[in-house]
């Protein structure tokens, strides 16, 4: 083989070589930065939220444009109502269910409000108003959740989707020893806050701050239909 033969297959050899080499170079970069992208896309999935509350209004016929995090007052009613008939529903005796709603309704109070209901508890329990009492709450007909900032079953906004005030228009009646012995109309001014702070025990992300003034009394049974709702 002559000397300019074996020169070029030597100069073949080396290109093939040097080829070689930048593909597996660049098939590290490659790798690299696939590598990069799996641990970014990793930390993200472990930095994302593992419950995301959405709040959708009751009826979607018409549609409905909103932020994801944004509470429809209806939500921010029904949260309300449900919550506070809760409360205040003691199947068999007063100065055990209202404790034991306390208890268990906890994540939708605030501390302060938490507070404040214990002392009205133990002032109850102590002038002995609790015992073998029976009492349940419901909405007064015609008085449910309407889109008004005042009245009965209106929301009235304090701050953009972080605080409010319910207006419950509620029939309360009560029974000692299976007798009754209180049915009356009042309205409640509930003051709600948002607060998404712990969505295993409060899905809601809602959290009720007692009232933002005292509750009135409206009527009786035979009174109200001859007042206006307002």
């Amino acid at each position: 083989m002559s000397m300019k033969n074996r020169k070029s297959g030597g100069s073949r050899y080396r290109y093939a070589l040097a080829g070689r080499d930048a593909h597996i170079t660049t098939l590290r970069a490659i790798v690299v930065i696939m590598s990069i992208l799996v641990i970014a896309m990793w930390f993200g999935w472990r930095s994302a939220p593992q419950h995301m509350t959405i709040y959708n209004p009751p009826d979607l016929r018409s549609g409905s444009t909103r932020a994801w995090d944004e509470v429809p007052p209806s939500t921010v009613y029904s949260f309300t109502y449900y919550i506070w008939q809760q409360l205040y529903r003691w199947p068999t005796d007063g100065s055990k269910d209202y404790k034991k709603n306390l208890y268990a309704l906890q994540p939708y109070f605030t501390a302060s409000c938490q507070s404040q209901l214990y002392r009205d508890y133990q002032k109850r329990l102590n002038g002995r108003e609790l015992d073998n009492r029976v009492s349940a709450v419901q909405e007064i007909p015609g008085r449910g959740y309407r889109e008004a900032s005042s009245g009965p079953g209106s929301v009235k906004i304090q701050r953009p989707n972080a605080a409010w005030v319910v207006t419950l228009d509620l029939a309360i009646t009560e029974e000692y020893q299976s007798t009754p012995v209180r049915e009356i109309f009042r309205r409640f001014p509930v003051k709600v806050i948002k607060a998404d702070v712990d969505p295993q025990r409060n899905p809601w992300g809602l959290q009720i701050d007692c009232l933002a003034a005292p509750s009135e009394r409206i009527g009786t049974p035979d009174e109200l239909p001859n007042q206006e709702a307002s």
